[in-house]
């Protein structure tokens, strides 16, 4: 079985080897889109395929839509969809350690963005001034919203656009406004472009970028001053906010073997230029999560008909700071400094290990739920229950806490620091009671030592302040006596890290002594973990 719709229609084969697959005529939707397409996607990576792609397809499967979706990417355009015809395959990971196998057709047409394709670019053009467009979605990683360095400079790129204008420009957003003149002067229509990455306020950050071009854009005299307004104006151009939630590790070698061995060809990975990996299939967790809020001034696809959510910006952020603050996101860096620490390389494994899965509990169940901002849709207990008892023990999802330790000092702020803060400003809590939090930020302090429990040394993950702050602890040994204020101090006082100063809320001290302990010998960092958490 090869991936391409001639041997899909040797329909028997695919269903002898249970693969679900397209319920409607997939030629017919293909000429529905291309003549009137409502949906856009930027982004054609995992989580693209996995939900949005998963969710229209379903939808279609139903007979709820007569479009599918035009998704725009780079490299993997030319590489992944069209020599497939803009087919994928999904496995869909499941607790028991089953594969359910779906070949995902909703993909209508698949296009590159690339200023210099002279095809893709009128291509696209014609799509942004079809009134019948209502949605531009997302998926770009946040790096991709950003104008600018880490410095406040604009990227060379960005300044070339700028004195240019809408024509021809290099960059990802210069590109997205050139797309959005073309609306403007072809009718002014209404559209929503909406952020799907998981990032804090995501509308606002595309707001701000995209709004930052027309303004350059009208000052320079390149667009008619209306441009701005347009932009600007909700009425016409709407930014929601979204949540989404859902884990796609890359392709994975179980699951190629899988495939291979039902009789799927296609399984080889691409390596991308930019050194990641694509793959015609996706592997995903089951559970997901994605919640955008309801402003839509062109209407919308029926997108609630595939699971996904539409509510009011309040209650998105409210989920969103559910997710990130108490449920999930605080959880999975405790499992990643630990895990760390231990010496795991997988994070359902340490869901095996019967002290790291108390301490996540005791902070999810003991110190989070009490202060979790309930967003009324989704019951936070539920979410939790689910995180802790199916997604993170699933032991066929291939993550690592390696991986998730990745920028813990950009993290920890908003992982821990709103709960301490939330605990600090109530009446009826205290925050001195918090004694798992202060133990992970301890178990940070020690991770930073690049030194794991057994003695050895441990390879740090990249993070923008390793060499701000590893100084400050690099000449503690393991059998060190404390105290250790001196050496913690500068780290622990540090708003911009944890978002309080963790001395002035009455923690510093408690992670002092903590960290004082998880240093005292080899195999200190397991024993101190046995003493506290039951």
């Amino acid at each position: 079985m090869k991936l391409n719709l001639s041997d899909l229609k040797n329909r028997k084969a695919w269903e002898n080897a249970n693969f679900k697959l397209p319920k409607f005529d997939i030629e017919e939707i293909k000429a529905n889109t291309m003549k009137n397409p409502n949906w856009i996607h930027f982004g054609a990576g995992n989580i693209f395929r996995a939900l949005m792609a998963n969710a229209q397809q379903t939808i279609l499967n139903e007979g709820k839509s007569d479009r599918g979706i035009v998704v725009v990417g780079g490299e993997t355009i030319e590489t992944i969809y069209q020599p497939h015809d803009n087919l994928t395959v999904l496995v869909t990971i499941k607790v028991d350690g089953s594969m359910e196998k779906t070949v995902i057709a909703s993909i209508a047409e698949s296009l590159v963005l690339d200023e210099g394709n002279d095809v893709s670019w009128n291509r696209l053009k014609e799509i942004f001034v079809n009134p019948s467009l209502q949605m531009v979605s997302f998926t770009i990683t946040e790096k991709g919203y950003s104008l600018m360095n880490p410095k406040g400079e604009y990227h060379p790129a960005v300044v070339e656009d700028f004195e240019n204008g809408p024509p021809r420009p290099a960059s990802y957003i210069g590109k997205l406004a050139s797309f959005l003149y073309e609306r403007y002067l072809n009718g002014k229509t209404p559209l929503a472009l909406v952020s799907m990455d998981n990032m804090s306020q995501n509308g606002k950050i595309l707001h701000e970028s995209v709004a930052t071009f027309a303004k350059k854009w009208v000052e320079k005299g390149l667009v008619e001053e209306g441009f701005e307004a347009y932009i600007n104006d909700p009425k016409f151009i709407s930014f929601p906010w979204s949540m989404i939630d859902k884990i796609t590790p890359r392709p994975d070698p179980s699951v190629r073997k899988m495939l291979k061995d039902v009789g799927f060809e296609d399984v080889e990975d691409v390596v991308t230029s930019r050194n990641t990996y694509a793959a015609t299939f996706v592997n995903a967790e089951e559970p997901e999560y994605l919640i955008i809020e309801d402003i839509f001034p062109n209407g919308r696809p029926n997108l609630e008909a595939g699971g996904i959510i539409f509510t009011d910006r309040e209650t998105v952020g409210k989920v969103e700071k559910m997710k990130v603050c108490t449920c999930l996101n605080p959880l999975h860096t405790a499992l990643a400094i630990y895990g760390c620490l231990l010496g795991y390389r997988l994070i359902s494994k340490e869901m095996e290990d019967p002290e790291i899965k108390t301490l996540v509990e005791k902070i999810g169940y003991g110190e989070g739920l009490p202060v979790v901002v309930n967003p009324g849709i989704i019951d936070p207990k539920k979410f939790l229950d689910e995180v802790l008892q199916v997604r993170i023990p699933n032991p066929f999802m291939p993550d690592t806490p390696q991986r998730i330790a990745t920028d813990t000092s950009q993290k920890l702020g908003i992982r821990f620091g709103e709960t301490i803060k939330a605990y600090n400003e109530r009446e009826d809590l205290k925050v001195t009671d918090l004694k798992f939090i202060p133990l992970v930020l301890a178990g940070w302090c020690r991770y930073l030592m690049a030194i794991d429990d057994n003695g050895d040394h441990m390879e740090l993950s990249p993070d923008p302040l390793l060499e701000e702050v590893t100084p400050y602890v690099a000449s503690i040994g393991l059998g060190d006596k404390g105290p250790f204020h001196k050496e913690l101090k500068p780290i622990l006082s540090n708003k911009t890290i944890f978002g309080v100063n963790l001395y002035e809320v009455g923690l510093g001290d408690g992670v002092e002594e903590y960290f004082a302990e998880l240093v005292s010998k080899k195999g200190a960092v397991r024993e101190t973990l046995k003493k506290y958490v039951y």
